[in-house]
Protein backbone atom coordinates (compact mmCIF):
# COMPACT_ATOMS: atom_id res chain seq x y z
CA UNK A 1 0.00 0.00 0.00
CA UNK A 2 0.99 3.40 -0.49
CA UNK A 3 2.56 5.51 1.73
CA UNK A 4 1.98 8.67 0.31
CA UNK A 5 -1.49 10.08 -0.40
CA UNK A 6 -3.64 9.22 -2.80
CA UNK A 7 -3.45 10.36 -6.58
CA UNK A 8 -6.18 12.40 -7.75
CA UNK A 9 -8.95 10.49 -9.73
CA UNK A 10 -9.01 12.13 -13.48
CA UNK A 11 -12.08 12.91 -14.91
CA UNK A 12 -12.48 12.50 -19.07
CA UNK A 13 -13.64 15.63 -20.35
CA UNK A 14 -17.28 15.47 -21.34
CA UNK A 15 -18.20 14.24 -24.82
CA UNK A 16 -18.27 17.16 -27.20
CA UNK A 17 -21.29 15.69 -29.27
CA UNK A 18 -23.82 14.84 -26.01
CA UNK A 19 -22.19 16.24 -23.77
CA UNK A 20 -22.43 13.30 -21.18
CA UNK A 21 -19.56 12.08 -19.36
CA UNK A 22 -20.97 8.89 -19.41
CA UNK A 23 -20.61 8.44 -23.38
CA UNK A 24 -17.33 9.57 -23.31
CA UNK A 25 -16.09 7.08 -20.75
CA UNK A 26 -17.88 4.32 -22.64
CA UNK A 27 -15.59 5.92 -26.27
CA UNK A 28 -12.56 5.55 -24.13
CA UNK A 29 -13.58 2.23 -23.04
CA UNK A 30 -14.10 1.12 -26.50
CA UNK A 31 -10.80 2.64 -27.47
CA UNK A 32 -8.36 0.20 -28.82
CA UNK A 33 -4.66 1.23 -29.34
CA UNK A 34 -5.22 4.63 -28.65
CA UNK A 35 -7.17 5.46 -31.56
CA UNK A 36 -9.75 7.68 -30.21
CA UNK A 37 -11.31 8.82 -33.70
CA UNK A 38 -12.32 5.22 -34.58
CA UNK A 39 -14.22 4.52 -31.04
CA UNK A 40 -15.72 7.77 -31.16
CA UNK A 41 -17.03 6.85 -34.51
CA UNK A 42 -18.26 3.27 -33.65
CA UNK A 43 -19.76 5.08 -30.40
CA UNK A 44 -21.82 7.73 -32.25
CA UNK A 45 -22.45 5.68 -35.21
CA UNK A 46 -24.20 3.09 -32.52
CA UNK A 47 -26.37 5.74 -31.07
CA UNK A 48 -27.34 6.80 -34.60
CA UNK A 49 -28.42 3.40 -35.14
CA UNK A 50 -30.16 3.95 -31.62
CA UNK A 51 -32.08 7.09 -32.67
CA UNK A 52 -33.17 5.22 -35.70
CA UNK A 53 -34.88 2.22 -33.69
CA UNK A 54 -36.01 3.87 -30.68
CA UNK A 55 -37.60 7.29 -32.44
CA UNK A 56 -39.57 8.16 -29.69
CA UNK A 57 -36.83 8.37 -26.97
CA UNK A 58 -33.17 10.10 -27.18
CA UNK A 59 -30.31 8.13 -28.11
CA UNK A 60 -28.99 9.63 -24.84
CA UNK A 61 -31.58 8.28 -22.82
CA UNK A 62 -31.85 4.99 -24.16
CA UNK A 63 -27.78 4.62 -23.75
CA UNK A 64 -28.15 5.49 -20.31
CA UNK A 65 -30.95 3.24 -19.30
CA UNK A 66 -29.08 0.22 -20.77
CA UNK A 67 -25.52 1.03 -19.27
CA UNK A 68 -28.10 0.92 -15.99
CA UNK A 69 -30.25 -2.09 -16.72
CA UNK A 70 -26.39 -3.53 -17.05
CA UNK A 71 -24.98 -2.99 -14.06
CA UNK A 72 -24.76 -5.42 -11.27
CA UNK A 73 -24.85 -5.07 -8.05
CA UNK A 74 -22.96 -7.64 -6.24
CA UNK A 75 -20.26 -10.23 -7.38
CA UNK A 76 -18.88 -13.21 -5.70
CA UNK A 77 -15.16 -13.06 -4.33
CA UNK A 78 -13.01 -16.23 -3.57
CA UNK A 79 -12.12 -16.38 0.62
CA UNK A 80 -10.46 -18.98 1.82
CA UNK A 81 -11.00 -19.66 5.40
CA UNK A 82 -9.00 -22.40 7.42
CA UNK A 83 -8.54 -25.28 4.22
CA UNK A 84 -12.06 -24.21 2.67
CA UNK A 85 -12.28 -21.61 -0.38
CA UNK A 86 -15.90 -19.68 0.16
CA UNK A 87 -17.26 -17.72 -2.98
CA UNK A 88 -18.30 -14.48 -0.71
CA UNK A 89 -20.80 -11.98 -2.03
CA UNK A 90 -19.74 -8.90 -2.46
CA UNK A 91 -21.43 -5.11 -3.16
CA UNK A 92 -19.23 -3.49 -5.96
CA UNK A 93 -18.75 0.28 -6.21
CA UNK A 94 -20.66 2.56 -8.08
CA UNK A 95 -17.98 3.71 -10.32
CA UNK A 96 -16.73 0.02 -10.59
CA UNK A 97 -20.48 -1.25 -11.48
CA UNK A 98 -20.41 1.27 -14.39
CA UNK A 99 -16.73 -0.02 -15.70
CA UNK A 100 -17.81 -3.66 -15.26
CA UNK A 101 -20.84 -3.02 -17.41
CA UNK A 102 -18.71 -0.89 -20.17
CA UNK A 103 -16.84 -3.81 -20.22
CA UNK A 104 -19.62 -6.58 -20.40
CA UNK A 105 -21.57 -4.86 -22.91
CA UNK A 106 -18.30 -4.62 -25.24
CA UNK A 107 -17.69 -7.99 -25.11
CA UNK A 108 -20.61 -9.16 -26.15
CA UNK A 109 -20.63 -6.43 -28.76
CA UNK A 110 -17.83 -8.01 -30.24
CA UNK A 111 -18.77 -11.43 -29.86
CA UNK A 112 -22.32 -10.45 -32.15
CA UNK A 113 -23.33 -11.86 -35.64
CA UNK A 114 -23.58 -8.45 -37.41
CA UNK A 115 -21.76 -6.77 -40.29
CA UNK A 116 -20.00 -3.49 -38.51
CA UNK A 117 -19.34 -2.64 -35.12
CA UNK A 118 -21.43 -0.20 -35.08
CA UNK A 119 -24.37 -2.34 -35.47
CA UNK A 120 -23.63 -5.00 -33.05
CA UNK A 121 -23.48 -2.29 -30.44
CA UNK A 122 -26.22 -0.63 -31.46
CA UNK A 123 -28.05 -4.45 -31.04
CA UNK A 124 -26.28 -5.08 -27.73
CA UNK A 125 -27.42 -1.56 -26.55
CA UNK A 126 -30.72 -2.11 -27.54
CA UNK A 127 -31.15 -5.28 -25.83
CA UNK A 128 -29.68 -4.30 -23.11
CA UNK A 129 -32.64 -1.67 -22.70
CA UNK A 130 -35.27 -4.08 -23.42
CA UNK A 131 -33.52 -5.99 -20.40
CA UNK A 132 -32.38 -9.38 -22.66
CA UNK A 133 -29.35 -10.38 -24.33
CA UNK A 134 -25.98 -11.66 -23.11
CA UNK A 135 -25.06 -8.99 -20.81
CA UNK A 136 -28.00 -8.99 -18.87
CA UNK A 137 -27.84 -12.56 -18.50
CA UNK A 138 -24.58 -12.14 -16.91
CA UNK A 139 -25.82 -9.77 -14.97
CA UNK A 140 -28.51 -12.05 -13.77
CA UNK A 141 -25.89 -15.50 -13.35
CA UNK A 142 -23.98 -12.93 -11.35
CA UNK A 143 -26.84 -12.19 -8.89
CA UNK A 144 -27.54 -15.75 -8.76
CA UNK A 145 -24.62 -16.78 -7.52
CA UNK A 146 -23.98 -14.57 -4.82
CA UNK A 147 -27.75 -15.45 -4.03
CA UNK A 148 -27.11 -18.71 -3.68
CA UNK A 149 -23.96 -17.74 -1.32
CA UNK A 150 -25.42 -15.47 0.42
CA UNK A 151 -24.80 -18.05 3.50
CA UNK A 152 -21.11 -17.14 3.50
CA UNK A 153 -21.69 -13.46 3.69
CA UNK A 154 -20.22 -13.23 7.42
CA UNK A 155 -16.94 -14.08 5.88
CA UNK A 156 -16.80 -10.57 3.87
CA UNK A 157 -13.78 -9.17 4.65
Amino acid sequence: MARRREPQKREPLVDPKYGSMLVSKFVNTVMKCGKKSVAESIVYGALDILRDKVPSEDPLTVFTAAVDNAKPMLHVKSRRVGGATYQVPVEIAPATRTAIAFRWIIEFSRKRGEKTMRQRLAAELLDCYQRQGATIKRKDDTHRMAEANKAFAHFRY
